[in-house]
């Protein structure tokens, strides 16, 4: 699976003409692979056919509009998780050090959380470790292809794939409210400051994977409730 994973991560990074000139090693990797319902491979298909013939800045426009207006479909999974809460900053130094202990180096500025370079790891582990490790945001990423497929149909489409692949529920959970992309309004309050909580965290020791599926097992349940 480490191709597939590697191909939904470029799609659902920023576009560059690198990217645009790799459309038919992704749409090769994902056929040669077939780890997608024959539906989803159709659908990343035509996606890759509306990258290879629209015009670069055309295409970063439409990714800026989509993913930076507003946090309802942020990429950056603890963001749905923990907010900007103190337990965000913690559970992003969990997994930088997953990571390392695995020997994934990060680019100068990037997130740990965010979710193309979350997919570019688990391209580096066994195939069932990380099925496991994809499944835990698995609510996550269904709230996320949900509300893709009110915006953008070509980018619902990998993050319904990225859902497929994570076996998730029915039902998505995030701890961000869906909003309007067109409420300007609604979008300023949403990217306003939030203020960092202060008080006893968790008390788990050492980071891995088993702290990093306790975080996103129980943001789920909150997200759920609320």
């Amino acid at each position: 699976m480490a191709r597939t994973y590697r191909a939904l991560a470029a799609l659902l990074s920023y576009p560059t003409e690198a990217m645009r000139a790799a459309v038919p090693e992704i749409a090769a990797a994902l056929e040669a692979e077939a780890m997608l319902p024959e539906a989803s491979r159709t659908a990343l298909a035509a996606l890759l056919r509306d990258f290879a013939a629209q015009d670069i800045y055309a295409l970063q426009e439409r990714y800026v509009d989509l993913f930076d207006r507003g946090r309802a479909v942020s990429l950056h999974l603890f963001e749905h998780v923990h907010g900007e809460s103190r337990d965000r900053g913690q559970a992003m130094a969990d997994l930088i050090g997953l990571y390392a202990q695995h020997g994934l180096e990060m680019a100068p500025g990037e997130l740990p959380d965010f979710l193309p370079l979350f997919l570019e790891f688990l391209s580096l582990l066994p195939e069932a470790e990380a099925q496991a490790l994809l499944a835990e945001p698995a609510a996550i990423l269904r709230a996320l292809a949900g509300r893709l497929a009110a915006r953008d149909a070509g980018y619902a489409a990998v993050m319904e794939a990225v859902a497929t692949l994570a076996r998730a529920p029915a039902t998505g959970a995030s701890a961000i409210p869906d909003e309007d992309p067109d409420d300007l309004a609604a979008l300023d309050a949403a990217w306003e400051e939030a203020a960092v909580r202060f008080g006893p965290g968790e008390a788990l020791d050492g980071c891995g994977t088993d702290r990093l599926r306790t975080r996103l097992r129980a943001a789920t349940r909150d997200a759920a409730a609320a």
